[in-house]
């Protein structure tokens, strides 16, 4: 029996604190790499049956995880009787408040709880992305705002169902945003020190949820756009197309981060489940793999139908969270269902739980605030130990649940739900 991330990643654990200075972590590949973790979680406290905390601030509500760099932690919520969605700074190693930037933003969306995207760290600026379409780039020290722009205004972005939701990426001296706009700016790449357009690509009725990530095939660097109407793969230079396929998801939920093993690249939908796709030697001439099965739905099906979790992908397996809370481990050549369980989740639609390899187990926080050390293989799921992380505040399908992924930095978990930002320390102690 082999461990999930044995036969994924070789991983040389580092002894110094990392950063996850944005979405998916150092790396945008949703991986914790820190060495010197606890290997078993410590147990909840009994006057609050959750974790001991290192502190707990005060915030208002929001879906957007925290980014953790440089001894920060960045945050977005939203204070809907004022009509605001804030930025705020807190000190890692405090819990106190740096600083926090206001602005007006109306919300016109569905689950307008509050942003969505998480705040994307480079050097001594943060670039943030509200939910209904204000993009900011900020100094992290001062917070005070070297630019900004509103895509609807500037690029004529129609505010897809649920808001903006996809983390802005910095690659070299360009800030790669998923706009939504027209023409011909679904993706636009802005200068990062100016805020001013480089190039932009292609059309598209909606952008979708999903955060642009580069990614390499046939030896070159991707940006991989996975929107509602097709997976894309542009030359990050300069925005060039080199390659689509079609693929149609219903109601714009292009939500998972796609992932790459060799030349293949694996992506899955709600409602349209999971599309394996092959790009060849080169890596330009994408050729269909599998696909679920017509007969397939996201009420009854033996695929991976997820709705945010993104998948763990290895040469032989694929784990996942299905539709209706089923984490589930598919065969990675066939997307044949191998076996499936419930035990680190709950049975309900839309049921989510984020999946983040740490060397040769696996980090789940389910939306329950739940954290949990486990071990996947094919072999079936192998709980390690658990404990409560963060009380559920977000009223989904009649339960409360937390659907903001945490940051995992400086030796500890960083999580949020609609009233509090928290640090859990999980470093290991000699």
């Amino acid at each position: 029996m082999h461990s999930v991330l044995t036969a994924l990643f070789v991983l040389s654990f580092q002894a110094h604190a990392d950063d996850w200075p944005q979405w998916g972590g150092p790396h945008r590949d949703l991986v914790w790499r820190e060495g010197g973790i606890v290997e078993t979680l410590p147990a909840n406290d009994p006057k609050t049956g959750m974790l001991p905390r290192m502190w707990t601030a005060k915030i208002g509500a929001g879906y957007a995880g925290p980014a953790v760099a440089d001894g920060r932690v960045f945050v977005t919520d939203r204070l809907a009787d004022d009509n605001l969605e804030r930025v705020l700074c807190f000190d890692a190693a405090t819990g106190n408040e740096i600083w926090k930037h206001p602005y007006k933003a109306p919300y016109s969306i569905s689950y307008p709880l509050g942003p969505r995207a998480t705040p994307t760290v480079d050097g001594d600026r943060v670039y943030v992305l509200g939910a209904v379409g204000h993009l900011f780039c900020f100094d992290t020290v001062s917070g005070d705002v070297i630019w900004q722009k509103h895509l609807p205004t500037d690029f004529g972005t129609k505010l897809p169902a649920w808001g903006m939701a996809a983390a802005p990426l910095v690659d070299g001296d360009q800030l790669i945003v998923l706009a939504g706009g027209k023409p011909g700016a679904l993706v636009v790449s802005l200068n990062k020190h100016t805020g001013d357009e480089n190039w932009r690509a292609l059309d598209g009725k909606e952008p979708g949820y999903c955060p642009p990530v580069i990614l390499e095939f046939g030896g070159h660097r991707q940006l991989i756009i996975w929107h509602p109407a097709a997976v894309v793969g542009l030359d990050p230079a300069g925005g060039k197309v080199l390659w689509t396929q079609p693929f149609p998801v219903e109601a714009g939920l292009s939500i998972p981060t796609p992932r790459k093993i060799g030349s293949r690249l694996f992506i899955t939908s709600f409602y349209d489940g999971p599309l394996m796709l092959d790009l060849g030697k080169g890596g330009r001439s994408p050729r269909v793999l599998w696909q679920t099965a017509p007969q397939n739905t996201e009420l009854k099906n033996d695929s991976l139908h997820a709705i945010m979790c993104t998948p763990i992908v290895t040469e032989d397996h694929i784990f996942g969270i299905g539709s209706y809370g089923e984490m589930r481990c598919l065969k990675t050549e066939t997307g044949r269902m191998i076996w499936e369980t419930h035990d680190a989740t709950g049975p309900g639609r839309w049921w989510n739980a984020f999946l983040v390899p740490h060397g040769d187990r696996v980090v789940l926080c389910n939306e329950q605030g739940e954290i949990i050390f486990a071990t996947l293989s094919g072999d079936g799921y192998q709980e390690l130990s658990r404990a409560k992380l963060i009380e559920p505040t977000q009223p989904i399908q009649r339960r409360m649940t937390v659907w903001s992924h945490p940051a995992f930095a400086m030796g500890s978990v960083f999580a949020r739900n609609d009233g509090e930002l928290i640090r859990i320390d999980l470093a290991e102690r000699h």
